[in-house]
């Protein structure tokens, strides 16, 4: 995009990579959506009081926000981070977290949004400059945790300061946002492709017609 410049300035993009540092992206006129893995069914549900792990994290250490959540955390109990694969099913340590970590790898955007809101788990997002999705849409306050990756080393501080009532009204609104991040088939209210939709027209008066094609 940053090649055709007519294009960039007047077409709205639809992008997970929703970052400020690519030139390809800007700010405020392109639309963020999730990335999501397609899945079948309605999403499972664990009871808040059966989610004994605290904070959970698993992935390779493919970048240096990564590197870094690992060198502060990799030997305490109450933030688990992995590097690499699970010798377990990942779902199973989603579904028994309170809260689950979103950290930037090779690109800002992951799955893991989309799978630890699947999974009703309360995401924490470590992603500086990074524009969310469904952001002029939905208050990522209600239902997550945003945190600059210079607190990683004040993570357990923050999530342990959360009360049990306040994760639990942030945990019911995780359900009730769960059905804006899925897709199906055939486009079912307020899924993924709707809330993709919304973002267009939102932005609509960002598109300007050449005066030749009026």
């Amino acid at each position: 995009m940053e090649k055709a410049v007519e294009v960039k300035l007047n077409a709205i993009q639809m992008v997970c990579f929703s970052s400020y540092f690519l030139p390809g992206y800007v700010a405020h006129k392109d639309a963020s959506v999730p990335q999501i893995w397609p899945r079948k069914g309605d999403p499972p549900t664990q009871a808040p009081s059966k989610r004994k792990k605290l904070v959970f994290f698993a992935g390779e250490m493919n970048s240096r926000v990564r590197k870094y959540l690992l060198q502060e955390w990799r030997n305490v109990t109450e933030i688990f981070v992995h590097q690499g694969r699970l010798k377990t099913p990942y779902s199973e340590a989603l579904l028994g977290s309170k809260y689950c970590i979103h950290a930037k790898g090779f690109e800002v955007n992951t799955a893991r949004i989309g799978d630890a809101l699947y999974y009703g788990c309360v995401p924490v997002i470590l992603a500086d400059y990074y524009d969310l999705p469904y952001a002029d849409i939905l208050n990522w306050e209600s239902f997550s945790l945003v945190v600059s990756t210079v607190d990683i080393p004040l993570l357990k501080k923050i999530v342990e300061e959360i009360s049990f009532d306040q994760y639990l009204r942030l945990q019911s609104n995780v359900l009730k946002v769960q059905k804006h991040f899925q897709w199906h088939h055939f486009p079912v209210d307020f899924d993924a492709f709707y809330m993709a939709m919304y973002e267009l027209w939102l932005r609509r008066s960002y598109v300007r017609l050449p005066l030749g094609a009026l």
